[in-house]
């Protein structure tokens, strides 16, 4: 069973908050990246050990936006909703978990 367009609306706007909030989230971290300069040695290696966090914390964000996009392009083309795997209709459960997933529960890597 497709998607229904009002499901479908509603997601795309929860989708682009999400990227919204995602870009001031990186922006934050490339910030804190950027302002660590301490001549210390021991909090030089103390930032460092964090900056190893926020890298990660931006990496997943990263791929989180990637996922994102590729959503809101299969909304713009009408195959949100249908695995691009197998073309089977995506469970309205599994999308209001994984909005942007592009695959079915039997799909899913």
């Amino acid at each position: 069973m497709p998607v229904q367009t009002s499901k479908i609306a509603a997601r795309k706007a929860a989708l682009e908050k999400r990227l919204v909030e995602l870009g001031v989230r990186l922006e934050a971290i490339e910030e804190e990246l950027d302002s660590h300069q301490n001549r210390d040695w021991e909090e030089l290696a103390t930032e460092r050990e964090g900056d190893e966090v926020l890298e990660a914390t931006g990496n997943a964000g990263l791929a989180e936006i990637t996922q994102i996009r590729a959503a809101l392009g299969r909304i713009a083309d009408g195959s949100y909703g249908t695995c691009v795997r197998c073309g089977e209709s995506i469970a309205e459960a599994r999308l209001d978990l994984l909005p942007w997933t592009p695959h079915c529960r039997n799909c899913a890597p």
